[in-house]
């Protein structure tokens, strides 16, 4: 992922990549689940302060924010929006690991991970 794919993402929003898309709906398969979304949050944790959190739920709560990107209902709780307007989720499978990764403009600094940032 570029920079560029970064900056095309309008602030107001989050965008879920093609290729953790299908990995989503990959585990939600896997899992026996025909309608779910992603709940995409942050909790107090990890080595720079906030933490990452991503859960595949039946449905979302009534203080969610909803996006739909690549066919994927992402729920995003109101307080934790602020800490995510703008992220990218993508999901790699390359040589230097595998699993999800966030590029989040508002993280100050993020961990070696890359599951945690310091808002």
């Amino acid at each position: 992922m570029t920079n560029l794919d970064q900056q095309s993402v309008p602030i107001n929003t989050i965008r879920i990549t093609e290729s953790a898309a299908n990995k989503i709906n990959e585990f939600a398969k896997r899992d026996g689940k025909k309608k779910f979304g992603l709940r995409v949050a942050v909790k107090g944790g990890g080595c720079s302060g906030l933490q990452y959190v991503l859960e595949i739920v039946d449905s979302a709560d009534d203080s969610d924010k909803i996006i739909d990107q690549n066919g994927i209902q992402v729920f995003i709780p109101k307080k934790a929006f602020v800490f995510l307007a703008g992220t990218v989720l993508d999901y790699s499978d390359g040589l230097n690991g595998k699993g999800f990764e966030f590029q989040n403009p508002n993280a100050k600094s993020t961990c070696g991970c890359g599951t945690s940032f310091a808002a």
